[in-house]
């Protein structure tokens, strides 16, 4: 769905401070009250703007290993499945399936190596998981985010990066935050 460029300017306020008001935010923005409101109700339903609540640090939960784990399912009973099993375990926090040497692709969270040892255990026990291979996050260089890819289907509303910038928005030689 494209979004222009008071749709980018309105969800990155929202990003910046949840909690601004629409009153405030049309104040903020110059656009009526009722326009801000509209934007937001047809962001929602279009499903471009997918929640409203906090965005939690599993390591501030005293979850500070992550790690990535690649996993090999039997093919009989497809990912679904194993994918509503998997579900049901607390430390994994993000699931997908996967092209390549494996089938699905998890993250998960664990208070340290030895409950990392634990969670890949449950893991495995999971029916229709055939295998596992993690690797352990040492670093986050480049968290979770979307301001930039929202500033670039904005800008391109308004005629895109050919402006001298890039396709984040920002100036040359600076990188979008």
């Amino acid at each position: 769905m494209p979004i222009d460029e008071l749709d980018g300017r309105l969800i990155e306020l929202f990003a910046a401070e949840p909690r601004v008001g629409v009153l405030e935010a049309s104040r903020r923005l110059g656009v009526a009250r009722g326009t801000v409101q509209a934007r937001l109700d047809r962001l929602a339903r279009d499903g471009v703007i997918a929640g409203h609540g906090p965005e939690i640090d599993p390591a501030a939960l005293g979850y500070g290993v992550t790690a990535f784990v690649t996993l090999q399912l039997r093919q009989a009973g497809g990912h679904d499945p194993v994918a509503a099993r998997l579900a049901q375990v607390p430390e994994v926090i993000e699931a997908h399936t996967i092209t390549g040497g494996g089938d699905m692709l998890c993250r998960i969270v664990a208070r340290s190596n030895t409950d990392l040892q634990r969670v890949i255990d449950v893991i495995v026990d999971v029916a229709g998981v055939e295998r596992a291979s993690s690797v352990i996050s040492l670093a986050n260089q480049i968290p979770y985010r979307t301001l930039p890819l929202v500033r670039a289907v904005a800008g391109q509303s308004r005629g895109g990066p050919s402006e001298g910038g890039t396709p984040g928005g920002a100036p040359r030689g600076r990188v979008p935050g």
